[in-house]
Order: C-alpha cells, then structure tokens, then sequence
C-alpha cells in the first residue's frame, strides 16, 4: 500500500455520525481484506465539492508535525476534498432461495393439515417468511399458501360427500372439519404473521390469511351444494326434534349456526329457509290445539311457545334471527287465532272470573295488535250481560245491588288483569252508561230507591263504615246516569220521609251522601237537599224554645207531646193538600204554636200539611 510522505489533511466538515463511521469501517475492513488476499491495495480518487472524511496513513510524527504547520501557515482558499470509494459487489441470494425457502413452508402447512409434526423449529419458519418478504416475494408467498389452503379445504368437503345418513353424526362430522380448519389457520397465521402485517397491509384490497380460509370455505362449501344443503337440512331437522320434546346437543347446534355467520351465508343459507319452516311447523300446531284445547290452556301453550323461541335465540340462534322468529311464531299461533280465542273463551273466563287466564290474554295480545279486538269484546260482554239484570221486570228490588256486583267484578278484572290500562277504563265506562241508560228513567229510580233502602233505620246489621263503601260504589252507578233529574226528584221524596218520619239510619250518613252529590253536580243540584237539613235542624230549635215558652206552659192541654217541623215550601217535595180532621187536642196545640211562631217571626205564613205528620199512642198501665 503506498502512502504519502510527511503529508497532511485539514478537515473542514463536522465529525461523521456513528452510522456513517461503522459503515465506513466496514468498507474498510473489506477492502483490507481484499489487499491481504491480493498483497496490493488499489485506490479510487474521485474530486468532488462534497465534505468528506479522507482515510489516510501516517508515519511517526507526521499528524505533530502537520498541526503545528497549520498554526503557523497564513490563511489559504479551501481546498477539493477528496472521496475514496471501495468497490464491493452487491450481495447476491443464493440460487434458488425463493423455492427452497418456500418448500421448507410447505412442508411445514402440510404437516400442519395432516396434523403431523414438523422437524423445522417455529422460529425458523417466522424467519423464513420475514426473508422472503424482505425480498419482495410476499405476493408470492401469499399465492402459494393461498393454494395450498384451497387444496386442503376442497379436499375436506369432497371427503364429507356421502358421509353417514345420522344428520347428527353427519353435523358432528362438519364441526370437527370446522374446528380444525380454524385451528389450521390460526397456526399458518402464527407463521406467516409477518406476511399478514406487511405485505397485506400494503395491498390494496388485500385481504388476511384467515379471512382469505373464511372466503375459501365459503367459496367451495356453495359450490359442494349437496353437503350444504345436508347441512341446512339437518340443522333444520335438530329444531324441530327439539320442538317435538326430544333433547338436543345444543353445543353443536351453536357451533355450526356460528360457522354460517361466521362465512356471511347465515342468512341466505339458513336463516330464511328456518323461519319457513317455523311458520309452517306452527301453524298446523295451532289449528290442532285450537281444536283440542280450552282457550286457557292454549293461551299457556303459546307463552310456553314464545320462551321456547326466546330461549332457542339465546343458546344458539344468531341476535338477527329473533325479530323474524319471533313474529312468524306470534302470527302463527296468535293473530290467525283472534277471533277463535274471543269467542270460545273470554265470556267463559269473565263469568269464571278467571283472573291469571284474563291477566295472560291481556299481555299476550299486544304482540299482535289485538287490544282493540280484546276492548271490543269486553264491551259487548258488559252490554250484553247488563241488559239481563235491567230488563228483568221480575227483579227490580235486586237490580241495583246485581249491577253493583257486576260492576265490582269488572273493575276487579280491570285492576288485576288489565292493570288498570286507561282505554279499558273508559270501554267499561261506556259500556255501562249505555246499560244504566238504556232503559230511560227506570235505573235512576231504583237507584233513589236503593239508596233509600240503605239510609233507613231499619237497615240493621251495618256498619257506618260498610254504609259509607255502599254510598261510594252506588255513586259510580249514579255518575252513568243521564236524567240525574230524575233520580233528584226521587232521592228528594225518599229523604223528605225519612227526615219528616226521623227513620234516618244516621244523619252523618245522610250528609254524606248529600256532600258526595255536591262534588259529582255542583251545588245547585244539592242546594235543595241541604235546605232540607236546616230545616230540620232549624226546627229542633224552634220546639225546644217552644216548650220552654209561656204558651206552652200554660195553654198545652196535658198528656200531649207534640214536634212541628217548619218547612219552607220552596225545598221540599209538592204535596197535594188533604182535609185531615184532627182531635181537638191537637188543633188547641196547633193554635198555640202558630200564636207562638208568629209572635216570633211577624210576616211569615204557615200552612199545616197534616198529611205529613204521624203519631204513635203509647200506653202505660197502673197496678
């Protein structure tokens, strides 16, 4: 190697990166190694313009000598740096790297398909792959596994045709293939990963090592129809053998419906045709047990039914299928039933007062839309079951205690069974409006009466608490009544009695009811009603101060009691007058109470209705 004598460089550039020097040494190195093969050393020069580090030998002292130089010489122009390359040839790949490689990665997937070990070690086959996409052969790669997999996967299709006639022998079969083939991707994946992560990412459209087995499988199992229509058909048949009562392997029923969704042919492959049979399977079971059954146990049968299907979508069935299921089973066994279900059982269950039948009937028929039908039948029961008891001539003195009965028994239904739903509410409302109307004033007048019956003091063996819960549900009744008029001028009559002949079972009762009227008609209804009260009350004081006054104590003939009631003409029912012809006891009483009255109150005028009044003779025995 020949080297300048006693010659310097000065360098002018910033100090070359470590990436630069290690990579420079190396240059070095081989070249050096070349000139001790050789025993000559070449030299390429080349001017350039460029900084650049020159590498150069010193004899002793040399590198002294030339800084000491520098310090001494003046200033110069910047000098051409030179630029020393070393020629070294590209590496070339051994011959047939590309083969070889790939054969020592098929062995590998083969083994791996066959279930065999293979005596290559997984760290060499990753590094395999990584080799060959560094290299720019991952689309190749790619091909050739692509192949491989597609043998593989038709091969195991082809060994399904003709299996075993046993559909869950058969099914069984298709799982393991399933499983295996999954297992067999996951780990041709683990290899190839570094494929998956470069050279997929970077194709467009490019699609992973286990989505291209997905689309492979997928790809021959539409085109081997008769396994997947064997398939479908065994599926289907497991189902059904399941609806039938017999037990099923649900595991396998849950890895096979994954499957399908898990190629995208689910819902073409198995979905349409299972809800068509599902529909047809149901509804010839619904025509069967409409003709068998009572409506309560078939209303038990379809909820069994429905929790069946529920249940099924939440086992094995796919989260799409459970709309469509769902709604074929509800039109087969509800809707197409409606009207069947309403005729042969509802009256059957309401006269039952079959609460828990009634409660199921009411929360199965939303499903289907059917609880406008279900409101239109409970008026008609109403209407029709209401008109026995006010059309009975026969049973007046009954009718308002039958129809408080009925009443209670619908809204027991209505709270407990139709949880209180505000539409059935108003049905029932209407339906016993029109009842109660139905007959024109015949209901308010029996109402009056009823009530009448009820405020007596011989009304024994009831107590005010019971009393007051009779007033409120007679008040329902009264609200239905359109000609309240009619039923005013009664309740008057029957209450002027009862004050007139103190056969009022409680006063308490009595104002009761008057308040409760007040609140449903205004105070005008009952401004009449409770004039009727003061005047009653207005009169127990007038008697006492009457007996306490001077008239009475020294005019009153003896052994004479006697009360007025002074009542003012415009409260109280009309009475047509009657020529009573009293004893003259009682006229010398009446005389000097009117004296004392009018003494009392100048101005006013007073008329006796002596048909009005009532006397009880006592008779007392001396020893």
């Amino acid at each position: 190697m020949s080297q300048p004598n006693k010659r310097s460089s000065s360098l002018s550039t910033p100090p070359p990166s470590p990436l630069s020097r290690s990579m420079k040494k190396a240059k070095s190195q081989a070249a050096a190694t070349d000139d001790n093969k050789n025993g000559q050393q070449q030299h390429n020069v080349e001017s350039t313009d460029e900084p650049c580090v020159s590498m150069i030998q010193y004899s002793g002292g040399g590198v002294t000598s030339n800084l000491s130089r520098k310090k001494a010489t003046p200033p110069q122009p910047p000098k051409k740096q030179l630029v020393i390359k070393l020629n070294k040839a590209k590496p070339t790949l051994p011959t047939n790297f590309e083969e070889n490689t790939w054969a020592t990665l098929k062995s590998a997937i083969s083994a791996i398909f066959l279930k065999q070990p293979d005596p290559c070690d997984l760290e060499k086959l990753y590094q395999a792959v990584n080799d060959l996409c560094l290299h720019k052969m991952g689309g190749s790669l790619y091909q050739r596994i692509q192949k491989e997999c597609e043998a593989h996967i038709v091969a195991v299709l082809q060994s399904l045709v003709g299996q075993s006639e046993d559909l869950v022998v058969f099914l069984s079969l298709v799982e393991r293939c399933w499983q295996d083939l999954c297992d067999q991707m996951l780990m041709i994946r683990g290899i190839a990963l570094f494929l998956d992560r470069t050279y997929v990412k970077q194709t467009p459209n490019g699609h992973s090592l286990w989505d291209m087995g997905l689309q492979l499988f997928r790809k021959h199992l539409c085109l081997a129809s008769e396994v997947e229509h064997k398939i479908v058909f065994g599926l289907l048949q497991m189902i059904e053998s399941e609806r039938l009562g017999e037990a099923g392997d649900r595991t396998l029923l849950n890895h096979l419906l994954k499957m399908f969704t898990a190629l995208g042919i689910y819902a073409e492959s198995f979905e349409k045709p299972f809800v068509e049979r599902t529909s047809e399977f149901y509804a010839a079971e619904g025509v069967k047990y409409m003709q068998q059954s009572d409506v309560p146990d078939y209303l038990k049968h379809v909820e069994v039914r429905l929790h069946e299907e529920h249940d099924r979508c939440l086992h094995y069935l796919d989260a799409s299928t459970r709309k469509p299921l769902i709604a074929t089973t509800e039109k087969q066994l509800l809707e197409r039933h409606i009207s069947a279900i309403l005729d042969k059982g509802f009256m059957m269950l309401m006269d039952g007062k079959r609460i828990e039948d009634l409660r199921r009937m009411y929360s199965l028929f939303p499903r289907v839309e059917a609880l406008e039908s279900l409101k239109q039948t409970l008026s008609l029961y109403i209407r029709k079951n209401g008109q026995s008891i006010v059309h009975d001539d026969e049973k007046d003195k009954d009718m308002v205690s039958s129809l408080l009965e009925f009443k209670a028994s619908v809204d027991t239904i209505w709270e407990e069974s139709f949880s209180k739903n505000e539409a059935f509410g108003n049905t029932i409302k209407d339906a016993f409006g029109h009842l109660i109307n139905v007959c024109e004033n015949r209901p308010a007048e029996l109402i009056a009466k009823f009530l009448d019956e009820k405020l007596r003091a011989g009304n024994k063996g009831t107590s005010e608490e019971e009393l007051e819960g009779i007033l409120d549900k007679v008040l329902v009744l009264f609200r239905f009544i359109q000609g309240k008029d009619v039923f005013e001028a009664f309740y008057k009559k029957d209450l002027a009695k009862r004050l007139l002949l103190g056969k009022s079972a409680s006063i308490d009762a009595e104002k009761s009811m008057i308040s409760k009227l007040k609140t449903e008609c205004g105070s005008q209804f009952t401004n009449k009603l409770e004039g009727m009260f003061k005047d009653i009350e207005l009169s127990k004081e007038i008697n006492e101060s009457f007996k306490q006054s001077s008239q009475a104590r020294k005019k009153l003939p003896t052994g004479i009691e006697m009360s007025v009631h002074v009542l003012t003409t415009g409260y109280w029912p009309t009475y047509p007058p009657m020529d009573v012809r009293l004893p003259h006891e009682l006229n010398i009483y009446q005389d000097i109470f009117k004296e004392f009255y009018l003494s009392k109150y100048s101005g006013r005028r007073l008329m006796w209705q002596n048909s009005l009044g009532h006397c009880s003779k006592s008779r007392v025995s001396q020893r």
